[in-house]
């Protein structure tokens, strides 16, 4: 199905995979910006097919484009697309668009490569971490950073986090980065999802790194509301 045609003249517009997300941006827009318009559009049928297929097919990022070139034709000055699986497709599909689009993790690899050279990307969700390896592979030969990356994958989680036992799914990710913060400078947090279980984890002696905080940051910064 096409993404809808609307106007909804938000200062930053998300694109989502999961409804989920929408009540975590909405509070950190409330706490940081608040008064601060915002839009969403879901479409969760986009990571369900690249789950199927395994990563990002033409089919699926042509589909994503066009809802992140919708939602910047609704009058948004940002588009963020918080679905790490589906984060290439816009930094690609940016130079279509009059406003900037995103990616949500773009500021958190960034962050990760100045922050040490053993870096683990975690992760409950294969073509998640495969995007966010690249991402930080691109963001360390930007930066001329020598790091070194070692995928954390809690494959089991991910069926937690589909049947929507959240509370099972942050658990068992938050005992995954107690063992894997042993042999790590910082930990990479790989999908918006996983943020809560880093709060659960407690001091690790490592920093823990994730999506939501750092890219909303910088999209609110885009939209000229936050300094």
């Amino acid at each position: 199905m096409p993404p809808a045609q609307y106007t909804h003249g938000a200062a930053i517009a998300f694109l989502h995979s999961s409804a989920l997300h929408i009540g975590t941006f909405n509070a950190l827009g409330a706490e940081r910006v608040p008064g601060l318009k915002l839009a969403h559009t879901v479409r969760e049928d986009l990571l369900v097919a690249a789950e199927k297929a395994g990563g990002i097919t033409a089919s699926i990022e042509l589909k994503a484009g066009e809802a992140m070139l919708a939602l910047a034709a609704g009058g948004a000055q940002v588009v963020v697309c918080t679905c790490s699986t589906l984060g290439p497709v816009a930094e690609h599909v940016a130079d279509e668009a009059d406003i900037p689009i995103i990616r949500i993790d773009r500021p958190m690899a960034d962050e990760a490569v100045r922050s040490g050279k053993r870096i683990g990307v975690c992760g409950a969700l294969a073509p998640a971490m495969e995007t966010t390896l690249r991402l930080l592979e691109d963001s360390a030969g930007k930066a001329g950073r020598d790091c070194h990356f070692t995928p954390v994958h809690f494959e089991d989680a991910w069926e937690k986090f589909r049947a929507g036992r959240l509370a099972e799914y942050h658990a068992m990710i938050a005992e995954g980065l107690k063992r894997a913060s042993d042999d790590c400078d910082v930990l990479v947090l790989a999908q918006a999802s996983m943020a809560p279980a880093a709060q659960q984890a407690g001091d690790l002696g490592v920093p823990v790194l994730s999506s939501p905080r750092s890219g909303f940051a910088a999209a609110a910064r885009i939209a000229n509301r936050f300094k």
